[in-house]
């Protein structure tokens, strides 16, 4: 079979997915951070300066790659048009990783069609296609990598595609890391060019950010761990390991500590997993690569206390994949099969996203967004200085400068956060006197209500009650349902 045959019926999958998606759009739900490297996109076309501030450098976005992408999509279709674009590229670089991917798994064309689907329309999938993350860039060039690099056996991927990948996220290291472990395991020998290849992409990594920012770890990660840091026992840290476990490992998130959901889906994913390698295919070694390196990201980031819910999609994929590999081979009722794992969990899982979806995307496009358009009216002068968390949307939509209660956009808030973590906030409102505060809490209530009287006066409350209405009845019921968002207040300085 010629290589177009080859790909003809699982390209036809990758163009039905994407179309499928694109249904997505319409919810807005677009994730906060987006908007902060969006933003640093936006500041290198309007200041020629990776930062978020104006003329100031700073790594406010983790992603260098994503950032340059971004830069593109703004010179190509303007800051008005750039999103829908850009979530439609991020959504077809998703879908061709999971076309590579079915390629280096699966042989029969029909079931690598299937494959692409119904990974495609996973939680994690749908989110990395469609939230606006660089997640879609980092899945093509990791499968891109396994494809060319390791199933074609391409030598000059395996050094040129790890420079991106880094590039991409740092903690990409991981992966990669995964890889030489495996494949050195495997193939009892060491791979130079591969080696060359992570050598280049950290070197890479490194300088920028020392030539470029006079810093070695981007200033995200830094901000992070200065703003998170808990210093636990060890049996503190096994608590908080269990507790956000099932939440985080898993696609499907419940209230409580326990989610029995990820542990059934958990343990189905181990047995398919070992049912699989136990065939003796040549496939093993990838499937070994990104199973084990699903484990360890999981691991790792959860034992780090790291609770953003997009370090977890690709590990989330990855090991759902023995699964649909072991229902697609089935000789056995293999349809019955098939429909028993769509029904009692794609479409139940594919509902769930659905639903969330609407309601967040209420909770951050119409709610949220609309608290940085008031703003952007309301204050002409956009070098005035607004003080708030996070740093996304209200940020962006309004155009002000802006300090961060971590300090991923302003390292001012790191160091008062160094000098005093308990009163960093007061110190910071007092030492910048921002123009605007947007707090969650009402500041004539706290034990220093009388420097807020004096300074500040409240200008415009938003409640999250006041944005869950819709012309449609059925959508109305799910902002209802899932209200998502919280309330603020708004002050603004009076001296």
């Amino acid at each position: 079979m010629s290589e177009t045959k080859k790909f003809k019926i699982p390209m036809y999958a990758v163009l039905f997915t994407v179309i499928f998606k694109l249904l997505f759009l319409f919810t807005h739900y677009i994730q906060e951070d987006a908007f902060i490297t969006w933003r640093v996109a936006q500041n290198l076309l309007d200041y020629g300066v990776i930062g978020f501030n104006g003329n100031t450098k700073i790594s406010a976005s983790t992603t260098h790659l994503y950032v340059f992408v971004s830069y593109i999509f703004n010179l190509i279709f303007g800051k008005e048009n750039f999103i829908e674009p850009l979530l439609i590229f991020n959504s077809i670089l998703f879908t061709i990783g999971s076309f590579f991917l079915s390629h280096v798994l699966l042989k029969n064309n029909w079931q690598k069609a299937i494959f692409i689907f119904l990974i495609g329309i996973l939680p994690p999938s749908i989110k990395i296609s469609t939230l606006g993350m660089e997640y879609g860039i980092l899945f093509f060039l990791e499968m891109a990598l396994l494809y060319y690099g390791f199933h074609k056996g391409k030598k000059w991927v395996q050094i040129i595609l790890p420079v991106f990948i880094l590039f991409t996220r740092i903690d990409t290291i991981i992966f990669l890391g995964t890889v030489f472990l495996i494949d050195l395991f495997w193939n009892k020998k060491i791979n130079w060019h591969y080696i060359l290849g992570e050598i280049l992409g950290i070197a890479a990594v490194l300088v920028f950010n020392w030539v470029y920012f006079g810093e070695v770890i981007n200033n995200t990660i830094v901000a992070k761990k200065i703003a998170y840091d808990n210093h636990f026992t060890l049996v503190q840290n096994i608590e908080y390991f269990t507790q956000n476990f099932g939440n985080f490992w898993g696609m499907l998130k419940l209230p409580g500590d326990f989610n029995p959901v990820t542990i059934i889906i958990l343990t189905f994913e181990l047995l398919c997993f070992v049912y699989l390698i136990r065939q003796k295919n040549k496939r093993n070694y990838f499937l070994w690569i990104i199973f084990i390196f699903g484990w360890i990201k999981q691991l790792i980031f959860i034992s780090q206390k790291s609770l953003f819910d997009w370090y977890y999609w690709v590990p989330q994929i990855l090991l759902f994949v023995p699964v649909l590999i072991f229902i697609l081979e089935q000789k056995a009722k293999k349809k019955l099969w098939l429909f028993l794992l769509i029904m009692f969990y794609i479409f139940p899982m594919f509902i769930f996203q659905t639903v969330h979806a609407i309601a967040t995307g209420n909770g951050e496009w119409n709610y949220r967004r609309h608290i940085g358009l008031f703003l952007n009216t309301h204050e002409e002068d956009k070098d005035q200085w607004i003080f708030l968390e996070p740093a996304g949307y209200i940020p962006y939509f309004s155009g002000l400068k802006t300090i961060d209660e971590v300090g991923l956009v302003d390292k001012e808030a790191q160091r008062e956060i160094q000098k005093d973590k308990a009163k960093f906030w007061i110190n910071t409102v007092k030492n910048r006197k921002p123009k605007y505060l947007l707090s969650y809490e009402d500041l004539y209530q706290r034990k220093d209500a009388e420097y807020f009287r004096l300074h500040y006066r409240l200008i415009k409350e938003f409640r999250i009650k006041d944005h869950l209405k819709s012309d449609y009845k059925i959508i109305e019921k799910i902002y209802i349902l899932k209200p998502s968002g919280s309330d603020y207040n708004l002050y603004e300085r009076i001296d």
